[in-house]
Protein backbone atom coordinates (compact mmCIF):
# COMPACT_ATOMS: atom_id res chain seq x y z
CA UNK A 1 0.00 0.00 0.00
CA UNK A 2 1.73 3.48 -0.72
CA UNK A 3 0.89 4.42 3.13
CA UNK A 4 2.89 1.58 4.24
CA UNK A 5 5.79 1.84 1.62
CA UNK A 6 6.21 5.63 2.39
CA UNK A 7 6.64 4.74 6.01
CA UNK A 8 10.39 2.68 5.81
CA UNK A 9 13.54 2.92 3.77
CA UNK A 10 13.22 2.02 0.27
CA UNK A 11 16.70 1.01 -0.51
CA UNK A 12 16.22 1.11 -4.53
CA UNK A 13 15.60 4.41 -4.66
CA UNK A 14 18.57 5.13 -1.80
CA UNK A 15 20.91 3.42 -3.41
CA UNK A 16 20.19 5.10 -6.82
CA UNK A 17 21.01 8.66 -4.67
CA UNK A 18 23.91 7.10 -3.46
CA UNK A 19 25.33 6.45 -6.69
CA UNK A 20 24.60 9.89 -8.12
CA UNK A 21 25.97 11.09 -5.63
CA UNK A 22 28.93 9.01 -5.98
CA UNK A 23 28.73 10.27 -9.51
CA UNK A 24 28.33 14.05 -8.68
CA UNK A 25 31.66 13.69 -6.51
CA UNK A 26 34.03 11.91 -8.50
CA UNK A 27 33.89 13.77 -11.58
CA UNK A 28 34.19 16.75 -9.39
CA UNK A 29 37.42 15.89 -6.97
CA UNK A 30 39.30 13.85 -9.36
CA UNK A 31 40.72 17.32 -10.56
CA UNK A 32 42.75 18.19 -7.21
CA UNK A 33 44.98 15.55 -7.46
CA UNK A 34 45.68 16.30 -11.11
CA UNK A 35 45.89 20.11 -10.01
CA UNK A 36 49.98 19.74 -10.77
CA UNK A 37 49.47 18.48 -14.46
CA UNK A 38 47.05 20.42 -15.60
CA UNK A 39 48.88 23.76 -14.05
CA UNK A 40 51.85 22.69 -16.39
CA UNK A 41 50.30 21.45 -19.30
CA UNK A 42 47.35 24.45 -19.72
CA UNK A 43 50.27 26.75 -18.42
CA UNK A 44 47.74 27.81 -15.64
CA UNK A 45 48.51 29.87 -11.96
CA UNK A 46 47.13 28.22 -8.97
CA UNK A 47 43.84 30.70 -9.10
CA UNK A 48 42.82 29.80 -12.61
CA UNK A 49 43.34 26.23 -12.11
CA UNK A 50 41.07 26.52 -9.15
CA UNK A 51 38.11 27.29 -11.21
CA UNK A 52 38.50 24.05 -12.75
CA UNK A 53 37.53 22.64 -9.89
CA UNK A 54 34.51 24.84 -8.74
CA UNK A 55 32.97 25.24 -12.24
CA UNK A 56 30.99 22.60 -11.51
CA UNK A 57 29.38 24.59 -8.12
CA UNK A 58 28.98 27.27 -10.35
CA UNK A 59 26.75 26.05 -12.32
CA UNK A 60 25.13 24.28 -9.17
CA UNK A 61 24.62 27.81 -8.07
CA UNK A 62 22.75 28.66 -11.26
CA UNK A 63 20.75 25.68 -11.70
CA UNK A 64 20.03 24.45 -8.05
CA UNK A 65 16.92 26.57 -7.61
CA UNK A 66 15.55 25.85 -11.36
CA UNK A 67 16.09 22.18 -10.65
CA UNK A 68 14.17 22.06 -7.55
CA UNK A 69 11.62 23.99 -8.76
CA UNK A 70 11.31 21.96 -12.03
CA UNK A 71 11.31 18.66 -9.86
CA UNK A 72 8.32 20.35 -8.32
CA UNK A 73 6.73 20.34 -11.47
CA UNK A 74 7.63 17.39 -13.25
CA UNK A 75 8.80 15.23 -10.65
CA UNK A 76 12.32 13.74 -9.11
CA UNK A 77 12.80 11.14 -11.92
CA UNK A 78 12.52 13.07 -14.51
CA UNK A 79 14.10 16.50 -13.37
CA UNK A 80 17.41 14.46 -12.11
CA UNK A 81 17.73 11.42 -14.79
CA UNK A 82 17.78 14.87 -17.24
CA UNK A 83 20.64 16.43 -14.81
CA UNK A 84 22.56 12.79 -14.99
CA UNK A 85 22.44 12.78 -19.00
CA UNK A 86 23.86 16.28 -19.00
CA UNK A 87 26.56 15.38 -17.06
CA UNK A 88 27.26 12.14 -18.78
CA UNK A 89 27.45 14.55 -21.93
CA UNK A 90 29.23 16.99 -19.86
CA UNK A 91 32.23 14.41 -18.47
CA UNK A 92 32.77 12.77 -22.24
CA UNK A 93 33.22 15.98 -23.92
CA UNK A 94 36.23 16.96 -20.79
CA UNK A 95 38.21 14.05 -22.50
CA UNK A 96 38.12 15.63 -25.59
CA UNK A 97 39.75 19.11 -24.54
CA UNK A 98 42.64 20.00 -25.89
CA UNK A 99 42.71 23.69 -24.24
CA UNK A 100 41.49 25.49 -21.01
CA UNK A 101 38.94 27.02 -22.78
CA UNK A 102 37.42 23.60 -24.20
CA UNK A 103 38.18 22.02 -20.77
CA UNK A 104 36.45 25.21 -18.42
CA UNK A 105 33.15 24.94 -21.21
CA UNK A 106 32.93 21.12 -21.00
CA UNK A 107 33.22 21.17 -17.19
CA UNK A 108 30.39 24.07 -17.46
CA UNK A 109 28.14 21.88 -19.15
CA UNK A 110 28.88 18.72 -16.56
CA UNK A 111 27.96 21.56 -13.48
CA UNK A 112 24.42 22.11 -15.45
CA UNK A 113 23.47 18.59 -14.86
CA UNK A 114 24.85 18.59 -11.09
CA UNK A 115 22.55 22.11 -10.82
CA UNK A 116 19.63 19.95 -11.99
CA UNK A 117 19.99 16.35 -9.67
CA UNK A 118 21.91 17.19 -7.02
CA UNK A 119 19.32 19.47 -4.89
CA UNK A 120 16.93 16.78 -5.64
CA UNK A 121 18.01 14.51 -3.59
CA UNK A 122 16.87 15.90 -0.34
CA UNK A 123 13.67 16.01 -1.87
CA UNK A 124 13.90 11.89 -2.97
CA UNK A 125 14.57 11.49 0.54
CA UNK A 126 11.37 13.51 1.78
CA UNK A 127 9.19 11.60 -0.57
CA UNK A 128 10.22 7.98 0.76
CA UNK A 129 11.17 8.23 3.97
CA UNK A 130 9.77 9.27 7.48
CA UNK A 131 10.83 12.79 8.17
CA UNK A 132 11.93 11.56 11.35
CA UNK A 133 14.42 9.12 9.63
CA UNK A 134 15.52 12.25 7.12
CA UNK A 135 18.88 12.41 8.94
CA UNK A 136 19.92 8.96 8.52
CA UNK A 137 18.86 8.47 5.14
CA UNK A 138 20.81 11.62 4.46
CA UNK A 139 23.34 10.47 5.19
CA UNK A 140 23.06 7.55 2.61
CA UNK A 141 23.73 9.57 0.16
CA UNK A 142 26.28 11.77 1.66
CA UNK A 143 27.89 8.95 1.79
CA UNK A 144 27.62 7.97 -1.93
CA UNK A 145 29.19 11.92 -2.50
CA UNK A 146 32.53 10.25 0.16
CA UNK A 147 32.55 7.57 -1.59
CA UNK A 148 33.51 8.84 -5.20
CA UNK A 149 35.03 11.85 -3.82
CA UNK A 150 37.58 9.85 -1.84
CA UNK A 151 38.16 6.97 -4.47
CA UNK A 152 38.90 9.99 -7.34
CA UNK A 153 41.10 11.59 -4.39
CA UNK A 154 43.27 8.27 -4.23
CA UNK A 155 43.40 6.43 -7.31
CA UNK A 156 43.32 9.11 -9.86
CA UNK A 157 47.33 9.96 -9.55
CA UNK A 158 48.55 6.48 -8.66
CA UNK A 159 46.33 4.14 -10.63
CA UNK A 160 44.10 5.67 -13.51
CA UNK A 161 46.52 8.52 -14.76
CA UNK A 162 49.34 5.63 -15.49
CA UNK A 163 46.69 3.99 -17.75
CA UNK A 164 46.67 7.03 -20.38
CA UNK A 165 49.10 9.62 -19.04
CA UNK A 166 47.20 12.06 -20.26
CA UNK A 167 44.81 14.07 -18.23
CA UNK A 168 42.39 13.17 -20.89
CA UNK A 169 42.50 9.63 -20.18
CA UNK A 170 41.54 10.03 -16.96
CA UNK A 171 38.64 12.33 -17.80
CA UNK A 172 37.44 10.02 -19.75
CA UNK A 173 37.53 7.11 -16.90
CA UNK A 174 35.80 8.88 -14.39
CA UNK A 175 33.03 9.62 -17.35
CA UNK A 176 32.01 5.58 -17.36
CA UNK A 177 30.26 5.54 -13.81
CA UNK A 178 28.07 8.68 -15.07
CA UNK A 179 26.85 6.38 -17.48
CA UNK A 180 26.34 3.56 -15.57
CA UNK A 181 24.02 5.67 -13.26
CA UNK A 182 21.71 7.32 -15.61
CA UNK A 183 20.80 3.66 -16.89
CA UNK A 184 20.40 2.46 -13.21
CA UNK A 185 18.37 5.92 -12.26
CA UNK A 186 16.02 5.60 -15.73
CA UNK A 187 15.61 1.64 -14.74
CA UNK A 188 15.35 2.04 -10.83
CA UNK A 189 13.79 5.11 -9.36
CA UNK A 190 10.11 6.07 -9.33
CA UNK A 191 8.01 8.94 -8.45
CA UNK A 192 7.21 9.43 -5.01
CA UNK A 193 3.76 7.24 -3.99
CA UNK A 194 0.25 7.87 -4.37
CA UNK A 195 -1.07 10.59 -1.89
CA UNK A 196 2.16 12.02 -0.84
CA UNK A 197 2.52 15.48 -0.99
CA UNK A 198 4.01 15.33 -4.23
CA UNK A 199 1.33 14.92 -5.43
CA UNK A 200 -0.53 17.62 -4.70
CA UNK A 201 -1.77 20.41 -6.85
CA UNK A 202 1.38 22.83 -7.01
CA UNK A 203 -1.45 25.85 -6.72
CA UNK A 204 -2.49 24.87 -3.92
CA UNK A 205 0.16 23.82 -1.80
CA UNK A 206 3.05 25.64 -3.04
CA UNK A 207 4.52 28.69 -1.03
CA UNK A 208 5.89 31.34 -3.56
CA UNK A 209 9.76 31.58 -3.44
CA UNK A 210 8.71 35.00 -2.05
CA UNK A 211 7.50 34.09 0.68
CA UNK A 212 10.61 31.39 1.18
CA UNK A 213 12.58 34.04 0.73
CA UNK A 214 11.93 35.65 3.92
CA UNK A 215 12.15 32.32 6.09
CA UNK A 216 15.18 34.08 8.60
CA UNK A 217 15.98 30.59 9.99
CA UNK A 218 16.38 29.66 5.97
CA UNK A 219 18.18 32.02 5.47
CA UNK A 220 20.93 31.19 8.76
CA UNK A 221 20.85 27.16 6.98
CA UNK A 222 22.05 28.79 3.91
CA UNK A 223 24.54 30.83 5.25
CA UNK A 224 25.91 27.83 7.34
CA UNK A 225 26.03 26.27 4.47
CA UNK A 226 28.38 28.25 2.29
CA UNK A 227 30.31 28.31 5.59
CA UNK A 228 30.45 24.69 5.38
CA UNK A 229 30.99 25.02 1.66
CA UNK A 230 34.25 27.39 1.93
CA UNK A 231 36.06 25.03 4.37
CA UNK A 232 35.03 21.65 2.78
CA UNK A 233 36.37 22.47 -0.97
CA UNK A 234 38.87 25.31 0.19
CA UNK A 235 40.57 22.50 2.65
CA UNK A 236 39.71 19.09 0.22
CA UNK A 237 40.88 21.39 -2.97
CA UNK A 238 43.89 22.75 -1.94
CA UNK A 239 44.73 19.08 0.82
CA UNK A 240 47.39 18.28 -2.01
CA UNK A 241 49.14 21.40 -2.69
CA UNK A 242 49.22 21.29 0.89
CA UNK A 243 51.06 17.91 1.55
CA UNK A 244 53.47 18.42 -1.16
CA UNK A 245 54.81 21.61 0.35
CA UNK A 246 55.30 19.35 3.05
CA UNK A 247 57.80 17.36 0.67
CA UNK A 248 55.25 14.71 0.15
CA UNK A 249 55.31 13.24 -3.35
CA UNK A 250 51.74 14.01 -5.47
CA UNK A 251 50.65 9.93 -5.40
CA UNK A 252 50.50 10.33 -1.49
CA UNK A 253 49.54 13.70 -1.65
CA UNK A 254 46.36 12.14 -3.01
CA UNK A 255 46.60 8.92 -0.64
CA UNK A 256 46.69 11.65 2.52
CA UNK A 257 44.00 14.07 0.94
CA UNK A 258 41.85 11.25 0.74
CA UNK A 259 41.47 10.09 4.26
CA UNK A 260 39.04 13.58 4.72
CA UNK A 261 36.51 11.68 2.50
CA UNK A 262 36.93 8.12 3.84
CA UNK A 263 36.74 8.89 7.50
CA UNK A 264 33.34 10.36 6.84
CA UNK A 265 31.73 7.41 5.13
CA UNK A 266 31.01 5.54 8.58
CA UNK A 267 30.73 9.37 10.50
CA UNK A 268 27.68 10.58 8.11
CA UNK A 269 25.99 7.15 8.87
CA UNK A 270 26.96 6.91 12.62
CA UNK A 271 26.46 10.67 13.76
CA UNK A 272 22.94 11.22 12.10
CA UNK A 273 21.85 8.41 14.18
CA UNK A 274 23.60 9.56 17.41
CA UNK A 275 21.89 12.63 16.75
CA UNK A 276 18.15 11.04 16.21
CA UNK A 277 18.66 8.93 19.84
CA UNK A 278 19.73 12.41 21.46
CA UNK A 279 17.34 14.34 19.98
CA UNK A 280 19.47 17.49 18.72
CA UNK A 281 21.34 18.85 16.06
CA UNK A 282 22.45 22.17 16.70
CA UNK A 283 25.73 20.34 19.26
CA UNK A 284 26.66 17.99 16.37
CA UNK A 285 26.96 21.67 13.78
CA UNK A 286 28.61 24.08 16.91
CA UNK A 287 30.95 21.56 18.54
CA UNK A 288 32.53 20.12 15.35
CA UNK A 289 32.99 23.43 14.35
CA UNK A 290 35.04 24.02 17.26
CA UNK A 291 37.25 21.70 17.02
CA UNK A 292 37.79 22.02 13.20
CA UNK A 293 39.41 25.27 13.94
CA UNK A 294 41.25 24.15 16.55
CA UNK A 295 42.85 21.26 13.78
CA UNK A 296 43.49 23.40 11.17
CA UNK A 297 45.45 25.90 13.08
CA UNK A 298 47.75 22.97 14.30
CA UNK A 299 48.33 21.70 10.88
CA UNK A 300 49.77 24.98 9.68
CA UNK A 301 53.50 23.31 11.65
CA UNK A 302 52.39 19.88 11.68
CA UNK A 303 55.27 17.79 10.01
CA UNK A 304 54.15 15.63 6.83
CA UNK A 305 54.66 12.60 9.08
CA UNK A 306 51.70 13.41 11.38
CA UNK A 307 49.55 14.72 8.06
CA UNK A 308 47.29 11.72 8.30
CA UNK A 309 46.13 13.04 12.00
CA UNK A 310 44.33 16.39 10.95
CA UNK A 311 43.14 14.56 8.02
CA UNK A 312 41.29 11.99 9.96
CA UNK A 313 39.55 14.27 12.20
CA UNK A 314 38.56 16.74 10.02
CA UNK A 315 37.18 13.82 8.53
CA UNK A 316 34.93 13.18 11.06
CA UNK A 317 33.82 16.27 12.20
CA UNK A 318 33.56 18.14 9.09
CA UNK A 319 31.71 14.89 7.89
CA UNK A 320 29.21 15.23 10.84
CA UNK A 321 28.28 18.81 10.56
CA UNK A 322 27.65 18.68 6.91
CA UNK A 323 25.02 15.15 7.30
CA UNK A 324 22.80 17.67 9.85
CA UNK A 325 23.39 20.66 7.55
CA UNK A 326 22.16 18.63 4.82
CA UNK A 327 18.54 16.98 6.68
CA UNK A 328 18.25 20.57 8.37
CA UNK A 329 15.94 21.61 5.48
CA UNK A 330 13.57 18.58 5.17
CA UNK A 331 13.44 18.76 9.24
CA UNK A 332 12.49 22.51 8.86
CA UNK A 333 10.18 22.84 5.82
CA UNK A 334 6.54 21.64 4.72
CA UNK A 335 7.36 18.11 2.83
CA UNK A 336 6.07 19.75 -0.43
CA UNK A 337 8.37 22.66 0.19
CA UNK A 338 11.46 20.97 0.20
CA UNK A 339 12.86 20.95 -3.12
CA UNK A 340 12.71 24.41 -3.74
CA UNK A 341 13.71 25.21 0.05
CA UNK A 342 16.69 22.66 -0.48
CA UNK A 343 17.47 24.59 -3.88
CA UNK A 344 17.94 27.97 -2.34
CA UNK A 345 20.24 26.79 0.54
CA UNK A 346 22.27 24.77 -2.50
CA UNK A 347 22.08 27.64 -4.77
CA UNK A 348 23.61 30.21 -2.18
CA UNK A 349 25.69 28.14 0.42
CA UNK A 350 27.57 26.68 -3.17
CA UNK A 351 28.77 29.96 -3.82
CA UNK A 352 31.29 29.06 -0.49
CA UNK A 353 32.41 26.01 -2.97
CA UNK A 354 33.62 28.89 -5.05
CA UNK A 355 35.24 31.22 -3.32
CA UNK A 356 37.16 28.69 -0.77
CA UNK A 357 39.05 27.07 -3.47
CA UNK A 358 39.93 30.81 -5.43
CA UNK A 359 40.86 32.62 -2.15
CA UNK A 360 43.39 29.43 -1.56
CA UNK A 361 45.12 29.37 -5.00
CA UNK A 362 45.30 33.55 -5.02
CA UNK A 363 46.98 32.94 -1.69
CA UNK A 364 49.12 30.20 -2.75
CA UNK A 365 50.13 32.69 -6.20
CA UNK A 366 51.47 35.55 -4.39
CA UNK A 367 53.03 33.73 -0.90
CA UNK A 368 53.69 30.35 -2.36
CA UNK A 369 52.27 29.07 1.22
CA UNK A 370 48.84 28.15 2.00
CA UNK A 371 49.27 28.82 6.21
CA UNK A 372 46.96 32.12 5.59
CA UNK A 373 44.62 30.22 3.93
CA UNK A 374 44.60 28.08 6.47
CA UNK A 375 44.09 30.79 8.91
CA UNK A 376 40.76 31.84 7.09
CA UNK A 377 39.82 28.87 6.94
CA UNK A 378 39.53 28.45 11.05
CA UNK A 379 38.11 31.84 11.26
CA UNK A 380 35.29 30.73 8.76
CA UNK A 381 35.06 27.60 11.46
CA UNK A 382 34.65 29.68 14.40
CA UNK A 383 31.90 31.95 12.39
CA UNK A 384 30.35 28.41 11.48
CA UNK A 385 29.77 27.68 15.45
CA UNK A 386 28.36 31.05 16.32
CA UNK A 387 25.42 30.83 13.88
CA UNK A 388 24.53 27.20 14.30
CA UNK A 389 23.86 28.19 18.04
CA UNK A 390 21.73 30.42 16.61
CA UNK A 391 19.51 27.78 14.59
CA UNK A 392 16.19 26.71 15.92
CA UNK A 393 16.84 22.97 17.46
CA UNK A 394 15.10 20.78 15.12
CA UNK A 395 15.61 17.39 16.97
CA UNK A 396 12.99 15.45 18.97
CA UNK A 397 13.44 17.09 22.57
CA UNK A 398 13.05 20.19 21.35
CA UNK A 399 9.63 19.03 19.95
CA UNK A 400 8.53 17.23 23.03
CA UNK A 401 9.29 20.97 24.91
CA UNK A 402 6.79 22.35 22.96
CA UNK A 403 3.93 19.52 22.86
Amino acid sequence: MPQEEHSGMHWPILGSAFLMAFVIYSTILCVPPMEHILKEELVLTHARASLLFTAPILMLIIAAIPGGLLADRIGIRKAAGIGIIIIVIGTLLRSTATSYSSLLAFTLISGIGIGLSYPNLPKLVSAWVPREKAGVATGIFVTGANTGAALAMAITIPLIFPITNTFQGVFFIWSIPPIIAAILWWTLVREPPPNSAHDRPVSRYKTPLRQLLKNKNLWLVAILFLLEAFFFYGWTGWAPALIMLKGGTPELAGLLASIVLWAGIPTVFLMPRLAYKLGVRKPFIWLPSIIIAIVTLGAIRMDLSLMWLPMLLLGITDNTRFAIIMALPVEMMPEEEVGTASGLVLSFGYSGAIIGPLVGGRILDITGSLDLSLLVLAGISIASAVIARRLPETGNKARDRNL
